[in-house]
């Protein structure tokens, strides 16, 4: 099977997507939808999943990006290809996520690493490692809900990969 010209694996087993997200999810519609999406995508391949610690205490927006900025790259590792999550990304539909996914699953020495921040955004420091820049749509989300999508859409990428029927045309 193959999404364009890229060849489809067809197990995802050994496969690893890491995720890094500043603070905890709060609001429980949120939580529990992150948490279904993140259950589903745990069945279909390995998912390191790290939290961060927000930067709530610091008042000043940029003191707290700052103090997230160090927490985020201290959790990134060198084989990381990160990608951020940032309203000034590209912006790829289900099918342009998967093959790209697809792609960073094939290359056994880097590994795909999406990074979301908190609610005021990233530090430079942490958006000069960014390798890439997704954006979600030309819209501004809550980074809580912003997890939900990315969850979602990075579970329906390896569903079109292995030609599971949740991603129907």
């Amino acid at each position: 099977m193959t999404t364009g010209n890229t060849p489809v694996s067809k197990s995802f087993a050994m496969k690893r997507i890491k995720l890094v997200f500043v603070g905890e999810v709060k609001a429980p519609h949120y939580a529990q939808a992150s948490r279904h999406y993140l259950d589903a995508l745990e069945r279909a391949c390995k998912v390191e999943h790290v939290l961060c610690r927000d930067g709530r205490e610091n008042k000043d927006p940029a003191m707290r990006c700052r103090k997230e900025g160090q927490a985020l790259l201290a959790a990134l590792g060198p084989k990381d290809w990160v990608i951020g999550l940032d309203e000034g990304g590209k912006t790829w539909n289900s099918k342009t996520l998967a093959a790209r996914l697809n792609r960073l699953f094939e290359d056994p020495g880097r590994a795909p690493c999406f990074v979301v921040g908190g609610p005021f955004g990233f530090s430079p420091e942490i958006t000069a490692r960014f390798d890439e820049r997704l954006s979600l749509g030309p819209y501004t989300l809550p980074h809580e809900l912003a997890r939900v999508v990315l969850l979602e859409q990075l579970f329906r990428s390896t569903c079109i990969l292995s030609g599971h029927p949740y991603h129907h045309e």
